[in-house]
C-alpha cells in the first residue's frame, strides 16, 4: 500500500508541460507566441504543436474566420478532448477568435473543454496556471517561425465596416501598439537572430490613429529600420481607401524596407465593392495602382480577392479577371466568401452555390497563374538576393524581397555547398516555373 501510494503522489506531483496548437492566421501565431513566453517566462514548460505526447496540457488558439476554418478549430478541438477522455490529456483549454465568437456556444456543446477564453483574455489564461501576465517581457515570446524571421503584430481590431467580415466582432477595434514598444521588441528580436520581420496588423495604414492623431507608419517603418541587425521589412494588410502615400517615400528611402505591398482588394466590380463597404472604386483603384508603381518602380503588389460575394454575377467575375489582366499584380490570393452571421452582409441571399464559388475562383487563378509564369519569366538571367528558409527534399528554399512566407514563391538554390539557414545568397535565375523560381548561388 505504501508503494502504490507513492506512485501515486508522484504522479500527482508531476510538473506541467503545455503544447499550443494555433490555427488560422498569422495574428494568432503571434499571440500564442507571447503566451509561450509568458509561460515559460514563469517556470512552464510549454511546446508548439508538439507531436511527442509528453504534455499533460492543451490549449487550442481557435481561428473564427471562415467556415472552413471554423471547421477545422471545432475539429482540432474535439481531437483534444478525446485525448483527456482516454486519460492522455488532465487539461483543455481554448481560446482565440471561435471562442470569443461562439463561446456561449460551446460551452454548451462542448463540455469536456476546461475554460474558453476570448482573443483579449491572456491574464486569464495564465491565472489557470497561478501566475501574472508581466507586461514588461516585450519581444520575449517563443518563436514558432524559424529563428530568422519572425510576425510584428503593430495593432489589434479594426474599425473598418467591411459587409462580409466578422473580424472586428472578434477582435474589437483598431489599438495600435506604440511606437517605443514595437522598437524595443525589434531589438529584441534581432538580438536573437531574426532578420525579417514581418508587420501585421488587420489594417496597417490605420495605425497609430489612436496614438498619435496621425497615420504613424512611415514613423514606425523609419524607427524599426534603424535597428541593427533587421535587413527585411515587409508590409502585410494595407488598405486601400485613403492610402497613405508616405509610407511609399519611406520604403524608397530605407533599403532594408521591402519593396512589397500586401493590399487585399477584394473585387473589381464597382457594384461588388459597393456591397462589400470597401469605399473604393474600380477607377480610384487602378489609379492609386499606378501611382504606387510609378513612386517605388519594381515594387511587388500583392492582393487577395473573394469571389462567390452575395448577387455576384458572370459579368461581375468577367470584370474582376479584365482588372487582373490589365494591373498584372505580381502574386494574387482569393477566397470564396463565407456567409458570417451579424455581419452586415448576412442580410443578403447568400445566392451562390459553394460549387459555383469554387469554379469562379478557379477561373480567377487561371488568369493569375498565366501572369504569374510571365512576370517570373522576367526575371530568368538575373541575380537576385534570396534569404534561405529551409532544406527540404535535399534542396535548399528561399525567398526573395518580393515573397513572403507561405503565401508567395519560393527560389529553389542549386548549389553543392552548405547553406546556413537564415543566411542571405545571391542567386543566378535559371529558370522560371508558375509560382517559383530556380537558380545558381553564384559568388
Amino acid at each position: 500500500m505504501r508503494y502504490l501510494c507513492g506512485l501515486m503522489k508522484a504522479k500527482t506531483l508531476r510538473k506541467d508541460k503545455v503544447n499550443i496548437i494555433t490555427l488560422g492566421c498569422s495574428k494568432n501565431m503571434v499571440d500564442s507566441e507571447i503566451l509561450s513566453g509568458q509561460l515559460q517566462a514563469n517556470a512552464i514548460d510549454v511546446v508548439h504543436e508538439s507531436g511527442k505526447r509528453d504534455h499533460n496540457i492543451v490549449i487550442v488558439n481557435t481561428c473564427g474566420f471562415i467556415d472552413k476554418a471554423k471547421e477545422e478549430s471545432i475539429n482540432t478541438i474535439l481531437e483534444q478532448v478525446n485525448l483527456k477522455q482516454k486519460g492522455r490529456l488532465d487539461k483543455v483549454y481554448v481560446t482565440g477568435c471561435l471562442s470569443q465568437r461562439y463561446r456561449d456556444d460551446l460551452e454548451q456543446s462542448i463540455p469536456e473543454v476546461d475554460a474558453w477564453f476570448g482573443t483579449m483574455e491572456m491574464p486569464l489564461i495564465l491565472k489557470r496556471f497561478e501566475v501574472d501576465y508581466k507586461a514588461e517581457l516585450i519581444g520575449e515570446r517563443l518563436l514558432a517561425t524559424p529563428q530568422h524571421y519572425a510576425y510584428m503584430k503593430i495593432a489589434e481590431g479594426c474599425n473598418r465596416t467591411c459587409s462580409f467580415c466578422a473580424i472586428p466582432l472578434m477582435r474589437g477595434n483598431h489599438t495600435s501598439r506604440s511606437i517605443d514598444d514595437l522598437v524595443a521588441e525589434a531589438h529584441t528580436l534581432a538580438k536573437r537572430g531574426v532578420k525579417e520581420l514581418l508587420l501585421i496588423a488587420q489594417e496597417l495604414t490605420y495605425y497609430g490613429l489612436d496614438l498619435y492623431k496621425k497615420r504613424a507608419l512611415p514613423d514606425l517603418l523609419n524607427r524599426l529600420a534603424d535597428v541593427p541587425g533587421i535587413e527585411w521589412i515587409r508590409l502585410h494588410y494595407a488598405y486601400p481607401h485613403k492610402f497613405p502615400m508616405e509610407i511609399l517615400d519611406v520604403m524608397k528611402a530605407r533599403p532594408n524596407i521591402c519593396n512589397y505591398l500586401d493590399m487585399p482588394l477584394q473585387h473589381a466590380a464597382d457594384a461588388m465593392l459597393k456591397a462589400m463597404k470597401r469605399q473604393i472604386t474600380r477607377a480610384e483603384m487602378e489609379d492609386l495602382v499606378q501611382a504606387i508603381r510609378e513612386t517605388v518602380p519594381g515594387i511587388c503588389l500583392r492582393t487577395t480577392l473573394i469571389t462567390g460575394f452575395p448577387g455576384e454575377t458572370l459579368d461581375d467575375v468577367e470584370e474582376l479577371k479584365g482588372f487582373l489582366e490589365r494591373q498584372r499584380f505580381d502574386r494574387v490570393g482569393i477566397f470564396t466568401y463565407s456567409h458570417e452571421e451579424n455581419t452586415s452582409a448576412y442580410a443578403f441571399e447568400d445566392n451562390v452555390p459553394a460549387e459555383e464559388k469554387q469554379r469562379r475562383a478557379e477561373d480567377i487563378m487561371a488568369v493569375q497563374q498565366e501572369i504569374s509564369l510571365e512576370k517570373n519569366q522576367e526575371h530568368v538571367g538575373k541575380t537576385l538576393k534570396v534569404l534561405v528558409d529551409k532544406k527540404e527534399a535535399g534542396r535548399y528554399l528561399g525567398r526573395t524581397e518580393f515573397d513572403s512566407v507561405e503565401v508567395d514563391n519560393e527560389v529553389i538554390i542549386q548549389t553543392d555547398k552548405k547553406l546556413p539557414i537564415g543566411d542571405f545568397v545571391n542567386v543566378a535565375i535559371t529558370k522560371a516555373y508558375d509560382y517559383d523560381l530556380e537558380g545558381t548561388v553564384v559568388g
